[in-house]
């Protein structure tokens, strides 16, 4: 009975061994950097570093762009304030006289032509 016994725990020892084996295996594969999942963590990694780097860039761009376009408003407005200003000046202005308009005297109609064109001597053309 005892050598029985022996003989089931061998082989399920050596089924384990064979097991483990085979486990080792596909574990290398998943971690392989260049085919497995190893592979495709190394390159989000490196992604993920472009994008942390890209989105600095933006954010500073931003923010950049955010002050100059605040100066330019605050610009705007003082420039607004001014033209309100003058235009309210404006009304203390009193308006000038009418002024009338002549009508120009028709030109007289003559029989030579308006222009002339002359030619030179020695020109062909």
């Amino acid at each position: 009975m005892e050598i029985i016994a022996d003989i089931f725990l061998a082989a399920g020892a050596l089924g384990a061994g064979v097991y483990c084996y085979v486990l080792g295996r596909r574990l290398k594969r998943f971690n392989d950097l260049e085919k497995g999942v190893g592979g495709a963590v190394a390159v989000l990694s490196v992604q993920v570093g472009d994008l942390k780097q890209t989105l600095s860039d933006a954010q500073s761009t931003a923010s950049r762009s955010a002050e100059t376009l605040t100066g330019l408003t605050e610009r705007a407005e003082s420039m607004a304030k001014r033209l309100e200003l003058q235009m309210a000046s404006m009304h203390d202005i009193p308006e000038p006289p009418p002024v009338s308009i002549r009508p120009m005297p028709k030109a007289q109609p003559t029989a030579e032509p308006m222009f002339v064109r002359h030619r030179t001597q020695g020109v062909s053309q």
